[in-house]
């Protein structure tokens, strides 16, 4: 199957962007409701900030569209109920960030300081009494904690009737039990100095894929009822698209500019992570016998050391062995086999054409 192109590419297009307004005001609306003056008042302002202030919002977006693949109408009061409960995968989606940034150490995120990083300046600012850190640490998990319940209680207030909120409680407990399964996998992985292609990529199932790609889909093509052999080739789709989506992060770890992406680059070679592309990197030093470039991969994942040279030193040496190449070709073959999937034919033809749209933004991104 191949990406859509001209007419096609700007009427799905056209239907995305038309999500984003609907998608916006429900979630400014959810935002101003719950976030009326109150004990909370100081996290929950700070929740508000970090949600609105942008963000791909894929995850919603493929929620849409797999409620559109299962049948769903594009409009009308099921519609905007659906809308409703897609705010919840954002809010989802800020627990994992700020919670990241905690565990990651990160100093931005979206071009702004991290959470963390934030509640830290106020407290030296203010000259309260403790650890600046420490009390930015604390706050920022209470934020994180926050937006996790918020996305339960978005879920279950959107209006959706009995046996639709029954139906999206399945992918929605999944969802989020992967969510926190990958993080802890992610902190395993740097912990055992996991150099495994395998055990990386399982990382990236778990802790990017299913919760971006795959259970998003599952939870709209499960509200508008689909058929199980529909949401099965949707999860298939969201599997492949969502792996190869984590590892076009990888490159753009150590290649993106900051400047588009939003965030430092080399956070993953400072925070001691063997990516999958380090990994791959790795398994083709070993195979080609360039010690200098497993000694160098080592050297900057142990040491921690993220200064321009070393990075650009490590960027150089990926391209000349190999793991771009290697890591390019396999995004394309995860996109092929995902957009297969696709051609179900209980699949509606214009979340085929959508999600297919979708796939190329996910997996060839710039930022």
């Amino acid at each position: 199957m191949t990406l859509a192109t001209g007419h096609d590419t700007d009427a799905t297009a056209s239907s995305t962007a038309d999500l984003a307004p609907r998608l916006a005001d429900e979630l400014d609306r959810y935002l101003r409701d719950r976030c009326a003056p109150g004990v909370a008042a100081e996290i929950s302002a700070a929740l508000a900030d970090f949600v609105r202030r942008g963000g791909k919002r894929l995850r919603p977006t493929f929620a849409w569209w797999g409620w559109r693949a299962g049948g769903g109408a594009p409009d009308g009061p099921a519609a905007d109920t659906a809308v409703r409960a897609f705010v919840a995968l954002e809010l989802l989606q800020a627990c994992a960030l700020v919670h990241d940034d905690v565990m990651d150490r990160s100093a931005t995120r979206r071009g702004r300081p991290a959470t963390h990083r934030a509640f830290a300046a106020k407290h030296r600012r203010s000259c309260w009494a403790g650890d600046s850190a420490g009390y930015g640490d604390a706050a920022a998990i209470l934020v994180g904690d926050l937006a996790l319940a918020w996305a339960d209680d978005a879920l279950v207030t959107a209006g959706l009737p009995a046996d639709g909120l029954a139906r999206a409680w399945t992918p929605w407990q999944a969802m989020r039990t992967e969510m926190i399964a990958g993080q802890h996998l992610d902190l395993l992985a740097v912990a055992r100095r996991e150099e495994s292609l395998e055990e990386t990529l399982r990382v990236a199932r778990y802790k990017t894929a299913a919760y971006t790609v795959e259970r998003p889909l599952h939870l709209g093509a499960a509200l508008a009822d689909a058929e199980p052999a529909v949401i099965s080739a949707l999860r298939v789709f969201g599997h492949d698209i969502g792996i190869a989506y984590q590892l076009r992060d990888d490159l753009l770890g150590v290649f993106g500019d900051p400047e588009v992406t939003g965030k430092p680059v080399g956070d993953d070679l400072r925070e001691g992570k063997r990516t999958p592309l380090i990994s791959v990197g790795l398994s083709l030093a070993r195979e080609l016998r360039r010690d200098d470039v497993t000694r160098l991969l080592r050297r900057c994942l142990d040491d921690r050391r993220t200064d321009p040279r070393t990075l650009a030193a490590v960027a150089d040496a990926l391209r000349e062995i190999g793991a771009v190449a290697a890591l390019e070709q396999q995004i394309a073959a995860l996109t092929a086999s995902g957009l297969r999937a696709l051609e179900h034919p209980g699949v509606d033809p214009d979340a085929r054409r959508a999600l297919t749209a979708l796939a190329a933004r996910a997996t060839s991104r710039l930022r």
